[in-house]
């Protein structure tokens, strides 16, 4: 009889060690449920504009005689300077660099160089910013009408900046978490939990291309060469699933 006393007492400790167990479960399975996420990658994207053209343009002048050479590139210089204000650009706007000398020397067959130089080629450049970027764009090409004047000038492609692209890039990166939420939500949706916390985040890279352009790199782009650009932001975020 003694033993039957025994029955009670175990089936307390067992019905104690199920539920202790059930707890324990209840719990792990809150743990991992806790730490279960979903990574899903945002974008945004946006047509912008330049709001900032440099131009340059260079010319040149050449002579046997150094002196020759440099007196007909002062009036080269002149005849640019006068044409680029006469277009409208202020005189204090535009920016010469220093004389370039290149000796032209006789050379033999094997491209080697004979004696002393037998000319001199002096090469200068002009450079001009503007806000005003149709008017710049414009100028780059009708400039060689210098060449009318007796001007040996070269044209170069403008470059289109946009100034505030560093806060741009803070806008375009907020839009692309937002969107990278947005789609985590739908997901997590369709598998009936919900998106919680944000556990990380992990920038792409800003793509700045000609706008409706299809270039992508791996490193990113810093479109310069068109006036309409389009700005790309990535980024890849995990969020907590509940």
């Amino acid at each position: 009889m003694k033993g039957n006393g025994l029955w009670p007492a175990a089936a307390l400790l067992a019905l104690g060690l199920v539920g202790a167990a059930w707890t324990l479960g209840a719990h792990a399975m809150g743990v991992a449920n806790s730490r279960a996420t979903i990574t899903v990658t945002g974008s945004a994207k946006k047509t912008i504009r330049a709001d900032l053209a440099v131009w340059r343009g260079s010319f040149n002048a050449q002579s046997p005689r150094i002196e020759d050479a440099y007196a007909e590139l002062e009036a080269s210089a002149r005849r640019v300077r006068a044409y680029l204000v006469g277009k409208g650009f202020a005189d204090s706007a535009l920016v010469f660099s220093q004389v370039q000398t290149q000796p032209q020397y006789r050379r033999s067959r094997e491209g080697m160089e004979l004696g002393a130089p037998e000319g001199y080629r002096l090469v200068q450049t002009v450079e001009l910013r503007s806000r005003d970027v149709e008017r710049l764009e414009r100028l780059a090409r009708e400039s060689t009408e210098l060449i009318r004047q007796g001007v040996r000038f070269e044209s170069y492609p403008p470059e289109y900046l946009v100034t505030g692209l560093a806060d741009l890039k803070v806008e375009m990166l907020a839009a692309a978490t937002r969107d990278a939420k947005a789609r985590a939500s739908e997901m997590a949706r369709n598998a009936g939990s919900k998106v919680g916390r944000l556990r990380s985040a992990r920038m792409g890279v800003f793509q700045v291309t000609p706008a409706n352009s299809t270039m992508v790199t791996d490193y990113g782009i810093n479109d310069t060469s068109s006036i309409e650009k389009d700005i790309t932001s990535v980024v890849s975020v995990s969020f907590e699933i509940r």
